[in-house]
């Protein structure tokens, strides 16, 4: 990849704060790491394609270090969850062999497993020696009859954010508008409904969450033509490029594809979050306002109210168990003030929310959810979190799972909110599993036992 190329992916123009300044987000720093490098972003944003055969380019760390690395679900092929790789050595650098090992893995993965298309990941090793990616996998493609898109997100480039727009640039030059959607199936057209195309962007199906909100989508005549990427095939990202309207769920990682299908294909996006009873029925509004359709509006306005007075019925004996319980809320990203919104509608107070991965625009939520004296925290250090816990007096704290031995050691109540965990919160019916599980864990009997002062440290005198 060119410096060019990275500095556009880096001045992303749909981001608000660079059209305020010249900065642009911020520049990859060598050797910082620690959140992930652009290889490891690529693959976050492409693994979930499900019928994709994803091979990595590299030494076999690369591999192992990153596969499986969302806790994503998927209704068929699996083939996503096998992870392959070229595992390059020293002598395949000395001998100059990578392109060779890079075709023969490529010609390996069509035969033995059919994928719908082979993805090759690039890693630092590879780029250093100067492989050609893109000459492989065109010859292999040649060769094997199946799509071969070079994914060119060696590590070294920069950060995992910038990994996710190389990942969403790659898809929009490779694969995007290469293939027609399927006609709407005659039984889909019921009672007069007009059918519109949407997609979603930067939606990962965590757990399996977004299946709590895909029956709303069928029942209001939504037909989504691709979630890039949780549950995703491969031909469903071909016809991105027909839909009428895209939501954008995470715009750190994936805004950039909203905005070429906008400035190319004339498609209007919006950023929207299925966390919370509030921002769910409003993303469902925000599709409503942008395909202009009164007859969809209508339907909107009535599922929202039936599904609003059902689940705030199922939640009111869980908000008189929550209601008061103060929360520090250390994550990053549309989750930043997405998980505000639905604590929000649970009755608990954010005393404090992380914002080490969140964008100018996602910081500009929390201040207009939480009020301009929010206190907004970027060190995720263990010190620093359990000296927030401590100053703000937070009762639980809800993080990503590397924290969680930090507040197991401090004997703080803890609910793991990123990719690892195995519960899915998004949608109406994602609220009564997010209040269960604070419920759980706020309740737990080991608080208080473990907080009790030991056997031998009573003073029996």
């Amino acid at each position: 990849m060119q410096a060019k190329d990275i500095a556009e992916l880096l001045n992303e123009p749909a981001c608000t704060h660079n059209t305020k300044s010249k900065s642009g987000c911020a520049r990859p720093k060598p050797g910082a790491t620690a959140g992930g490098c652009s290889f490891d972003g690529a693959q976050i944003a492409l693994l979930p394609i499900a019928d994709v055969a994803h091979i990595v380019h590299g030494p076999i760390a690369c591999a192992g270090s990153s596969w499986d690395n969302r806790g994503t679900r998927s209704s068929g092929s699996t083939l996503f969850r096998i992870g392959m790789t070229t595992d390059l050595t020293e002598q395949d650098v000395i001998m100059g062999r990578g392109e060779k090992r890079l075709f023969h893995a490529i010609k390996q993965a069509v035969n033995t497993y059919s994928p719908a298309a082979v993805f090759v990941y690039n890693t630092c090793v590879p780029a250093l020696t100067g492989d050609d990616i893109s000459a492989v996998c065109k010859a292999a493609a040649e060769q094997c009859g199946v799509a071969v898109v070079p994914v060119d997100c060696a590590g070294f480039y920069g950060t995992k954010n910038l990994g996710n727009r190389i990942a969403g640039d790659a898809m929009f030059k490779h694969v995007i508008g290469t293939a027609e959607p399927l006609p709407v199936p005659p039984a889909a057209q019921r009672d007069g409904i007009t059918v519109h195309d949407v997609n979603l962007i930067g939606e990962y199906n965590i757990a399996g969450e977004f299946w709590n909100v895909l029956p709303l989508f069928d029942e209001l005549g939504l037909r989504i033509l691709c979630s890039l990427s949780g549950d995703a095939r491969f031909r469903e990202v071909q016809t991105m490029h027909r839909a009428e309207a895209n939501m954008v769920v995470c715009a750190k990682a994936l805004l950039n594809v909203a905005r070429k299908l906008q400035t190319d294909y004339q498609i209007p996006f919006f950023e929207g979050s299925f966390y919370g009873v509030t921002d769910t029925s409003q993303a469902f509004r925000e599709f409503a306002q942008l395909l202009d359709d009164p007859s969809l509006t209508a339907r909107t306005e009535a599922m929202i109210a039936r599904e609003e007075a059902k689940i705030n019925t199922l939640l009111d004996p869980w908000r008189d168990q929550l209601r008061g319980k103060r929360v520090l809320l250390y994550t990053g990203g549309v989750k930043s003030w997405s998980i505000v919104s639905a604590l929000q509608d649970l009755g608990l107070e954010v005393v404090a929310t992380g914002t080490n991965k969140s964008t100018e625009e996602d910081k500009a939520r929390i201040r207009e959810i939480m009020g301009e004296k929010t206190k907004m925290i970027t060190d995720g250090s263990p010190k620093a979190l359990l000296g927030a816990v401590k100053e703000y007096q937070a009762d639980i704290l809800i993080a990503g799972g590397r924290n969680m031995y930090t507040a197991l050691k401090a004997r703080i109540p803890f609910l793991d909110i990123n990719q690892e965990r195995e519960f899915g919160y998004e949608g109406y019916s994602g609220m009564t599993e997010l209040a269960r599980q604070l419920a759980l864990t706020l309740q737990s009997p080991v608080w208080e036992a473990v907080r009790k002062p030991a056997p031998w440290a009573i003073n029996h005198a």
